[in-house]
């Protein structure tokens, strides 16, 4: 291959490998659907009012607004599957740290929550429980 040809290939290759990665990509979707159940949301003390903001920030984009779950993404955890007996706080911890396999609900396995910390875990763990209890859940 003469010199020249060599040339105008990489330069070639270059535009398209700086095209391809400045080139404009879909925005991902946002998982979302309607709540699955109504949520009583109570007077919350600091731990919890600190517990919404974390799970807010984390977990409702998946769980939904005050933990009421969506419809086709993710179970409500403001429901009686979840209440302390069955799924008690090592279970919100390790399905955090290192997600969960479906085994409840028909959603699909439940990735680890990245960048999530160990104490906005165990308030969020507080305002979940705080709506279980204003819930009937206990």
């Amino acid at each position: 291959m003469r010199r020249g040809n060599l040339i105008a290939l990489f330069a070639m290759l270059a535009v398209l490998l700086i095209a391809w990665r400045y080139w404009p990509q879909p925005e991902p979707q946002v998982p979302s659907g309607p709540p699955l159940v109504k949520v009583t949301v109570p007077q919350l003390d600091a731990t919890a009012k600190s517990g919404e903001t974390a799970f807010n920030n984390n977990c409702a984009v998946c769980h939904g607004l005050n933990a009421a779950g969506q419809d086709g993404v993710a179970p409500p955890l403001v429901h009686i599957i979840y209440e302390p007996n069955h799924h008690g706080d090592a279970a919100f911890i390790r399905a955090a740290k290192q997600g969960v396999r479906a085994h409840h609900w028909r959603f699909g396995d439940m990735p680890p929550v990245e960048n999530v910390t160990d104490h906005e875990i165990g308030n969020i763990i507080s305002y979940v429980r705080a709506l279980q209890r204003a819930n009937g859940i206990r």
